[in-house]
């Protein structure tokens, strides 16, 4: 099985404690190739580094809206290994985003 790895800490401003925003999650999608990674790899360890105080949902949400919309919630989390090297609770924002990704795909639809 192919393991990919993405490191959160690449894209961080130095000194900053906070991912947050939509552009900025757009930036990083575009800056790290993470849709890319998705299609090469059967799961991809998402490492999220120590000492942040934030990610909000919607830098999550622009991060992964592709991924999610194409793979579901189950199969995302199937293939995102999430590791978090400090002690933010990432749980509900990221849930709270693919909440939002999918609740937008249905009324596209």
């Amino acid at each position: 099985m192919k393991k990919g790895r993405f490191e959160l800490e690449k894209y961080r401003t130095p000194g900053a404690k906070i991912f947050t925003g939509r552009d900025r999650g757009l930036e990083v999608k575009n800056s790290s190739g993470i849709n890319e990674l998705a299609q090469e790899y059967e799961i991809i360890e998402f490492i999220i580094p120590d000492n942040l105080f934030t990610i909000n949902p919607s830098f999550f949400e622009e991060l992964f809206i592709d991924i999610v919309q194409k793979l579901g919630r189950e199969n995302f989390y199937k293939k995102f290994e999430f590791i978090n090297l400090g002690k933010y609770q990432y749980q509900k924002p990221l849930s709270e985003a693919i909440d939002r990704i999918l609740r937008e795909k249905t009324a596209l639809d």
